[in-house]
């Protein structure tokens, strides 16, 4: 696969706009798609390649585009997110690829044909490991991978269906290609870490295989990233489920992985630097957190009546900055919760999707936090899980959330229930977070982080739920 084969589009005239009635409907159906509830009103060109000129039967490109939206119903659009697409155009689309169609182009250089997420189809999902296999070069994308490392050709691949913020293939159960969907330029952590876990060593992250780069306006981004696929590994979402309706206990798997988080802490403080949080660092955090309260009450009017409990807990963690009190930051996951974990068939734990939270900025993911962040983040899936069944069992999410802080402590030498005015302050930003996310995408999963903002906010100058059983907290 030469340059001589390939072309960039970006300067073809009409291709976007031949493109852009079909994607404004396509595109916010997509799970992935994180501007849900504002109306797409156009799209501009980031950069196009062409991957598989025309045969006559398929053509395949390659687009980053940035979707145009308003930042609010009625206010005045800009280009927003950056997505990346992969779109396949045939005369006629096989019955098999039904469910991948975006729609008939009625003019500009695809006119008559059918455009779909290519992505269903086996052939040019198979060119993708193909470039990476071969480290290709395509217009301005990057095919990559570690030197030592062997792709064989001919891996049958298949699409994952049940991720939401990515799109995943799975090749013949040896690789699993995660291509992601809203880009933004810069070092992507998803990539970073795994890359900085495997050269230390650490056993509990697949280790990336291969990856796709491009660059444009001097700008550098991260598209995809191989790595090798757990085969008959256990979702550690869907295995707590599993055992919630067998009313089995958790508490065993829940130390484990409590001794996983710790063993990638350890290893990624190892790796790469960490920083000291004085009065002035932590007292931005603090601010930080205060704002996005004050954001979340104005968008989720549900919040209001516990805003000054909430506040209390990030006005403790500022009153102990201002006592003198520091703490150690590093790079952590940024983004753990019980679905960000598998579990192999010999019961080996994986840490997985390195990405952060992707609503927030990617020079905050990249930021070193207390590993209290991750922490707080498992202890809340704990609890989601606890309220997924019906009725709830918040003994079972306690019982799990103290056997997690146990495991880690086993590896790290430090329990997270030691610090309690920053572990309620970490639970408290990310509950206020949860709520704002299921008030915009799952109104029904409401009452969930609601419940603990009730508690949280009531919990001004108590000990740590997790240390007191009277005390019970929620968490996702």
């Amino acid at each position: 696969m030469s340059e001589a084969v390939t072309r960039t589009l970006t300067s073809t005239p009409g291709f976007l706009a031949s493109l852009d009635p079909l994607l404004r409907e396509w595109l916010p159906r997509q799970r992935w798609f994180a501007g849900k509830g504002r109306p797409v009103t156009g799209f501009s060109l980031v950069a196009a390649t062409e991957l598989l000129p025309s045969d006559g039967k398929l053509s395949l490109y390659h687009l980053l585009v940035h979707a145009h939206q308003p930042l609010a119903l009625g206010a005045e659009t800009h280009p927003g997110d950056c997505y990346q697409l992969l779109i396949g155009a045939r005369e006629a689309l096989p019955p098999r690829l039904a469910p991948a169609l975006i729609g008939h182009v009625e003019e500009g250089p695809l006119a008559g044909r059918t455009v779909y997420e290519a992505l269903y189809d086996p052939r040019p999902a198979e060119l993708l490991l193909e470039a990476l296999r071969t480290q290709a070069r395509i217009g301005g994308l990057r095919f990559e991978r570690e030197q030592d490392q062997e792709i064989r050709p001919g891996l049958v691949p298949r699409v994952m269906t049940a991720e939401q913020s990515n799109s995943s293939i799975v090749y013949g159960d040896t690789f699993i290609l995660k291509l992601l969907r809203r880009v933004v330029p810069g070092v992507n952590p998803d990539l970073e870490l795994p890359l900085a876990l495997a050269r230390e060593g650490c056993p509990r992250v697949p280790a990336p295989t291969a990856w796709i780069r491009a660059e444009h306006s001097g700008e550098p981004y991260v598209l995809g990233v191989l790595q090798p696929f757990v085969q008959g590994a256990s979702d550690g979402w869907e295995l707590a489920l599993r055992e919630l309706a067998k009313g089995e206990d958790f508490a065993a798997e829940a130390r484990a992985l409590g001794r996983a988080t710790a063993e990638v802490h350890t290893a990624l403080a190892r790796a790469l630097p960490t920083v000291t949080l004085g009065r002035v660092q932590l007292d931005l955090m603090v601010h930080g957190m205060l704002e996005r309260l004050d954001s979340a009450t104005q968008a989720v009017p549900a919040l209001r009546p516990y805003a000054p409990g909430l506040r209390s807990a990030f006005e403790a963690l500022g009153t102990l900055a201002a006592e003198g009190r520091t703490w150690t930051a590093q790079r952590v996951h940024g983004d753990l919760h019980l679905g960000q974990c598998l579990r192999s068939p010999t019961g080996q734990w994986s840490l997985i999707d390195f990405e952060g939270e992707p609503a927030r900025p990617l020079a905050e993911r990249r930021m070193p936090q207390p590993p209290l962040r991750d922490i707080a983040g498992m202890l809340r899936s704990f609890d989601y899980a606890a309220h997924s069944a019906d009725p709830a069992v918040p003994d079972w999410a306690e019982t799990c959330r103290a056997a997690y802080c146990s495991g880690y402590a086993e590896v790290s030498g430090v329990d997270p229930r030691t610090d309690p005015v920053l572990l309620r302050a970490c639970e408290t930003d990310k509950a206020i977070y949860e709520v704002v996310y299921e008030a915009r995408h799952r109104p029904d999963w409401l009452p969930v982080p609601l419940s603990a903002v009730r508690r949280l906010a009531a919990d001004v100058g108590a000990p740590s739920p997790l240390i007191s059983p009277s005390s019970r907290r929620l968490h996702p």
